[in-house]
C-alpha cells in the first residue's frame, strides 16, 4: 500500500506547494505507477492536510503532464501512449543534440566533458539500485543541457522532465539491462570531446530512437 508522510501544519500556500512537492515525487519515483488512481480522500488524510490543497496539488500536476483526468473526471497518473513517447523523445533528440552542439562550439568544452566524465562516474556501479539509475541516467543528461550555456534550453527539458520519468518509471527495471549503461553514455561524450558535431547529434539521436522504442513497446 502506497504511503505518504503527513506534512506539518503550515500556511496554506506553503502547505500547497509541499503536497505538491510530496505528490510529484510520489509519482515520479514510480511509488505511484502510470494509471494509479490519486483519490482526494485518501492522499488528504495520508498528507494530513484538506482536499482543496490536494485538488490544487492535483490540478497543477495536471498542467505538467503528470496527471489526466480519467473516465468520469477521476485523476490518474498518466499514462503516456506509444506515439507521445516517440515525439516526446524527438524532442529530446532536438535539445540534447543542440546542448552537444553548443559545448562543441564552446571555448570551454574540455571543462565541460571532464563534467560530463564526472556525470557518467555515477552510471558506472553494477550495484545500484532501478531507482538510482534512473536517478544518475537522467543528471547525466541534465548536465549536459546546462553545460550548454542556454538557459531556455534547460527550462525546456525540465518541462519534459515529468513525463520523462513516466515513460521510464512504467517499465520494470528487468526490462532495462543497458538503457542505463555508462558505455551507452560515454560515446556521446567521446563524440562531444572529438568535436564532431554531425556525428555527436547522430549518436545522440540514436541514444533516444532506441530509448524511446523501449520504452513504447510497453
Amino acid at each position: 500500500m502506497t504511503t505518504l508522510e503527513p506534512l506539518v501544519s503550515l500556511d496554506r500556500s506553503t502547505l500547497r506547494e509541499r503536497a505538491l512537492v510530496a505528490l510529484r515525487a510520489a509519482i515520479t519515483s514510480g511509488q505511484y505507477r502510470p494509471g494509479d488512481h490519486l483519490g482526494e480522500v485518501e492522499l488528504a488524510k495520508h498528507l494530513g492536510i484538506s482536499r482543496g490543497t490536494v485538488r490544487e496539488a492535483l490540478r497543477h500536476l495536471e498542467q505538467e503532464g503528470l496527471v489526466e483526468a480519467g473516465s468520469r473526471g477521476r485523476l490518474r497518473v498518466n499514462r503516456l501512449t506509444a506515439d507521445e513517447i516517440r515525439g516526446l523523445y524527438q524532442v529530446r533528440a532536438a535539445l540534447e543534440g543542440l546542448a552537444a552542439t553548443n559545448i562543441i562550439k564552446s571555448p570551454q568544452r574540455s571543462e565541460s566533458v571532464a563534467a560530463l566524465r564526472s556525470a557518467l562516474v555515477r552510471l558506472a556501479s553494477g550495484e545500484s539500485d532501478f531507482r538510482t539509475k534512473v536517478e544518475a541516467d537522467l543528471s547525466f543528461h541534465l548536465t549536459l543541457c546546462e553545460l550548454a550555456d542556454n538557459p531556455m534550453l534547460v527550462e525546456s527539458w525540465r518541462h519534459l522532465e515529468g513525463r520523462i520519468r513516466v515513460s521510464i518509471m512504467s517499465h520494470d527495471a528487468t526490462q532495462l539491462p543497458g538503457i542505463m549503461s555508462e558505455n551507452r553514455h560515454a560515446t556521446i561524450v567521446d563524440a562531444i570531446e572529438e568535436g564532431d558535431i554531425d556525428a555527436t547529434r547522430r549518436i545522440v539521436e540514436e541514444h533516444m530512437v532506441t530509448a524511446a522504442n523501449l520504452y513504447a513497446a510497453g
